[in-house]
C-alpha cells in the first residue's frame, strides 16, 4: 500500500539482488484500477491482501468489509476479465469458529465469531461463486495459525518471545485455555506453492495445518522453556476477546492437502513445533530484529 515514506515492509530487509528482481507497485486492494494494474499480464495470483487482526475488527469493522470483501471482488473481477490461469485465495481457520468436531475438515460448518471471520467467510464464498458462475480458476487455501519470523507481536508466539527477550518475567496474555494448530511459516508457504501448482485444487477449499493441537498457556510454557526462563503469566483484559467471540479450539484435518496436492507439514507434532519455535526465537532474539518491535505495547 502507498505511504509517504516509501516503506515496503519486510521487503526492505531483503538483499538488494533479490529486490532488483521484484516488480513492486504501490496500490490499494480496494481500488479496482490498482488491482487491475498489478494483475496485468500475470499467470497466477496469490491473493493475500487482507486486514487480519481480530481485535481491530471489533473497532473498525467497515474497513474489514471494504478490504476483505470488496478487495477480493476486485481480484476476482480482474481475473475473470483477463483470463489468469490460477487465483489462490487466502482463507483462515477462523471461519470455522470453535471446533464442533476434531480434526476440522473442509466440510466443517462455517461459524463467524468475529467481524474479521465474517468478512473472510464472505470473501471465500465470493471466490467459490466466481468459479461456479464464471469458471474463474480459483482455489481457496485455508491456513491454520501461521507463526515464524517477522510476525506482528499482536500474535501470541511473538508477543511471548519478545516480552521474555526484553527481560520481562511477567508475561501479559489473554485467554490461556484455547487451543490452536500452529503452522510454521515454511509449511504455510509450501502449502501455497502446492495449491498454486495443482489444477486439482481449482474450485476446492484446502486446509493447511500441522495436525497438532496445543493450548495458548502450554505454548507460552514451551517458549519459556526454550528460552531458559521462568515466567509468570498475567491476564491482560485488553488482550482477551469478548467471551462469545473467542474461538476455543482449532485442530486441522490436513488429509485433503496430502491427497489433492501432495502437501505435508515438515514441522508436525510436538517435536516439529519445538523446532519451529527455536527458529522463531532465534530470529526475534537477534538484537537487530528485536528492536523492530515494542514488547511492552499491545499491538492491535
Amino acid at each position: 500500500m502507498y505511504n509517504s515514506f516509501g516503506w515496503r515492509g519486510w521487503l526492505d530487509s531483503l538483499p538488494q539482488d533479490i529486490v532488483a528482481e521484484l516488480d513492486i507497485r504501490a496500490g490499494d486492494i480496494r481500488d479496482a484500477r490498482s488491482v487491475g494494474d498489478a494483475m496485468k499480464d500475470v499467470e497466477a495470483v496469490f491473493h493475500l491482501a487482507a486486514l487480519i487482526a481480530i481485535p481491530y475488527s471489533y473497532q473498525a469493522p467497515a474497513s474489514y468489509v471494504e478490504t476483505n470483501i470488496t478487495g477480493t471482488l476486485n481480484v476476482l473481477e480482474v481475473a475473470r476479465a483477463t483470463g489468469v490461469e490460477t487465483v489462490v485465495h487466502t482463507s483462515t481457520s477462523e471461519v470455522y469458529g470453535t471446533a464442533e468436531y476434531v480434526p476440522i475438515d473442509e466440510g466443517h460448518r462455517l461459524h463467524a465469531q468475529s467481524p474479521y471471520a465474517a468478512t473472510k467467510i464472505a470473501a471465500d464464498q465470493l471466490a467459490l461463486s466466481y468459479h461456479a458462475s464464471f469458471g474463474t480458476p480459483v482455489a481457496v487455501i485455508r491456513p491454520f495459525n501461521t507463526y515464524g519470523p517477522r510476525q506482528s507481536t499482536r500474535a501470541v508466539i511473538p508477543t511471548v518471545i519478545t516480552q521474555i527477550a526484553a527481560g520481562a518475567r511477567q508475561i501479559r496474555l489473554g485467554a490461556l485455555s484455547p487451543t490452536r494448530d500452529f503452522n510454521f511459516v515454511m509449511d504455510t508457504v509450501g502449502g501455497f506453492i502446492a495449491v498454486g501448482d495443482s489444477a486439482r485444487a481449482i474450485g476446492r477449499v484446502v486446509n493447511i495445518g500441522s495436525g497438532f493441537e496445543v493450548s495458548i498457556g502450554a505454548t507460552a510454557g514451551l517458549i519459556a522453556e526454550e528460552m531458559g526462563g521462568e515466567v509468570e503469566i498475567v491476564a491482560d483484559r485488553q488482550r482477551t476477546r469478548p467471551e462469545r467471540s473467542e474461538v476455543n479450539r482449532l485442530l486441522a484435518d490436513n488429509r485433503l492437502a496430502h491427497e489433492l496436492v501432495g502437501w505435508e507439514p515438515r514441522f508436525a507434532g510436538i517435536e516439529g513445533f519445538r523446532r519451529g519455535l527455536r527458529e522463531t526465537i532465534e530470529w526475534y532474539t537477534d538484537p537487530r530484529n528485536l528492536r523492530q518491535f515494542r514488547p511492552n505495547d499491545y499491538v492491535v
